[in-house]
Parts: C-alpha cells; structure tokens; sequence
C-alpha cells in the first residue's frame, strides 16, 4: 500500500464534461430525424435543381447549372402562378388579420360563455384543409346550400368555381374563415397578457375606448401581430391543398398557385430539377418577404426588436 486513495468514480472533471454532454444526448433523437427528413431532403432537392431529371428516365439525368432557373425566370405560367399566389396573399393577409383582431377584441369583453365562444371560433383550425376544401366544395357547387339560398330569395345561381372571375375569391373567401379562428385566439392570449391596472386607469380617466385600443392594447399586441403577419404570409405563399381540391388550377388557370405549379411540373411532367429550381425561387422570394416584413412592422414592437 503506497497511501493512495482508490477512485471508484469518474473523477470532477469527467462528471462535468458528462452532465455538459446530457442535453445533447437527449436532443440526439430529433437531431437525426430532422437530419433525415429536413436537412437531406432540402439538400437533395438543392442538388435536383441544378439537374434536368425524369424519375422515369434516371439514364438521361445530366448536370444543367441555372439552366432550371432560367428557365423559370423566363416562364410566362411560372410568372402567371407567382401573379395569382401575390393575389391571394394580398386578398387574405389584411382581411384575415383585421378579423381575427376585431374577434379576439369581443372574445376578450365576452363575460359569459368566453369558453364555449373560444372553442367555437377555433373549431376550423382543428379541421384538416382538404376536410374543410370538400365541405366548401359541396356548398359551392351548382344545386350547394349557397345557391339555395339564392334561390329562396329570387336570384339566380352563381357558379362560384367555374367562373374565372369567382374561383379565386371563392377559395381566399374559404381560407379566411379556416384561419380566422386560430389567429384570434394568438391575439386573445396576447391580450390576456395585458395588465388589468392600465386598462383601468385608462377608464378612470375618461379616455375613450377606440383611444385606448390604439394606444394601449395595440402597441402591447405588436408582437404577436407581427407573428401572425409572418405566419399567415408563409401560409398563404403555400396555398396548395385549396385549389388542389376545389378547382385543380382552373378555371383557365385562374387558380394556379406557384406551389400548385410546381406540383404539376413534378408529378404530372415529371420535370423534378425545375420544380426544385422553383421550389428554391420560392423560397428565396418568401425569405426576402419575411426580412421586409420584420423590418417594418417589427421596428419598436416589444419583445421583437428589428433585425
């Protein structure tokens, strides 16, 4: 025996750099699912875009470059899609954002039945899209509950899909109410959030209610408004199911949407390198979107300080 102490256990050091190595063991599994399913993929479809590939034919893939992106640059359907796509988000955006403010402000002043009003209103956003594209599918169609109530009152029937001049606003009409619901209930909670002590002082000085929305609980909501407008932008530059389900594209492409055009460039023509240089045009665009909308609307907003 030479006097020194046995180690039965990892010595300070080693414990430490254990206990440091523990979070990442547990964030180990999502790590590799999002690496399988998130990273490769993007990274493959990124690779796709500068090849000209047919699934059908992989003896004819060969190296284009920017060919892809050219070419869709120059693409009077790939310009027609983004018109249609801007039409949408520019028709929904405001509508759904000024709603869904305008209902979170009643739920909010609700004293009675709050919970079963909350549920209801948010009942949509638990409904699949392709769910909620068939029943309004149903309701738009030719003998549909919409053209009955025509009917009972004497008018004539509207052909809500078929007509070039209806169909998108029928399918942005649909998206608001299935969107409303869940915005609402964001702004509600930010609402809830408000202290009760400055809402009260404010009645207590006789300022106005319509002052007090502007200069009180607006300014306390701008960071989840700024969420939602980003939210609901990425949402809408994404329409696909809609018009998937309710109009394929038509009538005469009036309802082709950028993303419904890039499935149709990949499935239907199998052309998977320019529905991947499409798909990255897209993101590019949205990207680019989102840094001017927080730039804008998040400068000064607390808590979402400009970037």
């Amino acid at each position: 025996m030479d006097g020194a102490t046995p180690v039965d256990g990892p010595t300070p050091l080693e414990g430490a750099a254990m206990t440091r190595g523990k979070p990442f063991l547990g964030l180990a599994p999502y790590g590799l699912l999002f690496a399988a399913f998130g990273l490769f993929p993007l990274a493959y479809a990124l690779v796709l875009s500068f090849l000209s590939y047919n699934p059908l034919r992989p003896d004819l893939v060969r190296w284009v470059g920017l060919d892809n992106y050219v070419r869709a640059l120059a693409s009077p359907s790939f310009w027609h899609a983004l018109g249609t796509t801007a039409i949408f988000v520019l028709g929904t955006l405001p509508v759904t954002l000024v709603l869904a403010y305008g209902v979170a402000a009643l739920l909010g002043r609700a004293r009675r039945g709050e919970g079963f009003f909350r549920a209801a209103i948010f009942f949509p956003a638990t409904l699949s899209m392709v769910v909620v594209s068939l029943v309004f599918k149903s309701l738009y169609a030719e003998e549909g509950l919409l053209n009955g109530w025509l009917a009972a009152l004497g008018l004539p029937s509207v052909h809500w899909l078929l007509d070039v001049r209806l169909a998108l606003p029928s399918i942005m009409a649909m998206d608001v109410w299935a969107s409303v619901g869940y915005y609402a209930i964001l702004m509600l909670a930010a609402r809830k959030t408000l202290p009760e002590e400055q809402l009260e002082a404010a009645r207590l000085e006789g300022i106005p209610a319509l002052l007090v929305e502007r200069k009180i609980v607006l300014p306390h909501l701008r960071p989840v408004l700024l969420f939602v407008v980003l939210l609901n932008t990425i949402r809408a530059f994404q329409i696909f199911i809609e018009p998937f389900v309710l109009t394929r594209g038509g009538p005469l492409e009036s309802t082709l949407t950028l993303v419904y055009h890039l499935y149709d460039r990949a499935f239907y023509h199998f052309e998977m390198g320019y529905a991947s240089a499409i798909a990255f045009l897209l993101l590019l665009l949205v990207g680019l979107i989102l840094i001017a909308q927080r730039r804008l609307l998040g400068r000064g907003a607390a808590g979402a300080p400009a970037a």
